[in-house]
């Protein structure tokens, strides 16, 4: 037995190297160049001992992206701690949102990348119900925070419509991420999209509160 437990620390040690050295490859040069050799280099082992831990890089990537969401939703749990609107609590997790792609931006492709071409990725099943499952946790942080304006009085929203403004406000801030996180001048670039979630969370708080 405690060998076995030995090996179990073994590998998830190594298992944590590897995605660790994954994750500044990525966050250097890009996913897309990236190579397992290149991961493999990194924390000096073969090719082959990559694959004992992972099926390829698509899992790498995933197992990083599982990670960064776990550590969001951990990071917003408290949000409804010391505010008073709903208003108030959207629009802090809206920001905390961005800010946390504002510092990884390599990891908002990856997202994306997850979101649009799940069905493509060659993923062991377990991998796919993870993603699906640590997603939805995030997710649901937003139709609580919708159930509280309601339960308040401040949003005149009916609860079947929830998950639909939900997809919509994850839309909104996804598009705008999106649209500037990879073009545009530097130097205006972090400016830019909170000026624009600014902008259209204020529409969009006036259209929570006026529908009905």
């Amino acid at each position: 037995m405690a060998l076995k437990g030995r090996k179990d620390r073994e590998r998830e040690r190594r298992r944590k190297t590897i995605l660790k050295a994954a994750r500044k490859l990525f966050f250097k040069r890009g996913y897309n160049p990236v190579t397992v050799s290149d991961i493999a280099k990194k924390v000096e082992l073969s090719k082959g001992a990559v694959y004992l831990y992972f099926s390829g890089k698509e899992e790498i990537c995933a197992q990083i992206l599982l990670d960064d969401i776990a550590k969001f939703h951990g990071e917003v749990l408290p949000i409804f701690n010391g505010l008073a609107s709903a208003s108030e609590v959207i629009t802090s997790f809206a920001h905390m949102y961005v800010d946390f792609f504002l510092k990884d931006r390599e990891l908002f492709r990856i997202l994306m990348k997850f979101m649009l071409h799940a069905n493509n990725l060659d993923l062991p099943e377990d991998t796919n119900i993870r993603i699906i499952r640590e997603t939805n946790r995030a997710i649901s942080v937003t139709e609580n925070i919708f159930q509280y304006g309601i339960d308040k009085g401040e949003f005149v929203l009916k609860k079947e419509d929830i998950r639909t403004m939900r997809n919509a406000f994850w839309g909104m801030l996804n598009g705008i991420i999106s649209l500037h996180l990879f073009m545009g001048r530097e130097s205006t670039k972090k400016e830019r999209i909170r000026s624009n979630v600014n902008a259209c969370l204020n529409i969009f708080i006036e259209g929570l509160k006026k529908t009905g």
